[in-house]
């Protein structure tokens, strides 16, 4: 049968052996449906007399089986965390490419939590970019009116929040996201925030000649700052999803979570 089945691999080697390599290997003759960033490209394999496959997002499908263990303890760590953040909320903290908004989109989705970026919620209330209210009216008037706006958002939570790079490091600020919420720093390497932040001309601190030098500044100022958060989650290129995956089993397993429970 495996000598069957390695036509069938190498056909499919491009697509399934860097995702899903190991599972290859564990699951032939089994019925597994993968999962990869494109959730409509799905490979199935046969019999469902193999074991549990460990690698996170596929999903066993036998047939009159119901509800997989698998599929269940996501269910279940999603509902703990759901219930146990009672009215705090999620914030997103970490520097400018670390992935917050992306991230937490889909971290909010996955526990059918609204979603905000603190940043364009500014925008909206200024009428201005972030750009437009730095070269009109400075950093520090955007800092105030930045932990204003956090402070009314996280009022009215639960939900997830994505801050922009120097919020958390405003000790007002800081507190008021301590008092009211669970903090994730997503952690990134300087290679990837700067291949990042290459992408969009939209961050006024990195506007300079050496934007490369202005990000090693602020990772050396910041990142023992952003270190005070609830759960640090590395950054990586990676399927955004597998990022949310780690982000909710570290929830789960966190003393900050179990504190929000009895707020």
């Amino acid at each position: 049968m495996i000598a069957a089945m390695v036509p069938v691999i190498n056909r499919n080697r491009k697509r399934l052996g860097i995702l899903h390599g190991p599972c290859l290997l564990l699951c032939l003759g089994a019925t597994w449906r993968h999962y990869g960033p494109d959730e409509n490209a799905n490979e199935v394999m046969d019999d469902a007399t193999a074991p549990d496959c460990p690698h996170e997002g596929c999903v066993r499908t036998v047939e009159g089986s119901g509800t997989t263990p698998m599929q269940t303890n996501k269910r279940d760590i999603v509902e703990q965390v759901r219930q146990a953040l009672g009215r705090r909320s999620i914030v997103m903290v970490g520097l400018m490419g670390c992935g917050k908004s992306s991230v937490g989109k889909r971290l909010a989705a996955k526990l059918g939590l609204g979603f905000i970026d603190t940043d364009e919620e500014i925008e909206e209330v200024a009428q201005k970019s972030i750009n437009e209210i730095f070269a009109d009216h400075g950093e520090a008037f955007f800092r105030d009116r930045e932990g204003k706006v956090i402070a009314r958002l996280l009022a009215s939570g639960p939900q997830v929040l994505a801050t922009g790079g120097g919020a958390f490091v405003n000790p007002e600020t800081r507190a008021k996201i301590k008092e009211s919420g669970v903090t994730i720093w997503l952690k990134a390497d300087l290679p990837i925030l700067m291949r990042r932040v290459a992408k969009r001309d939209t961050r006024p601190l990195l506007r300079t000649a050496d934007p490369e030098a202005v990000m090693k500044k602020l990772m050396a100022e910041r990142y023992p700052i952003y270190a005070e958060s609830d759960i640090t989650v590395e950054s990586k290129d990676v399927p955004h999803e597998a990022v949310v995956g780690e982000i909710l089993e570290a929830l789960a397993k966190s003393p900050a979570l179990a504190q929000a429970s009895s707020v």
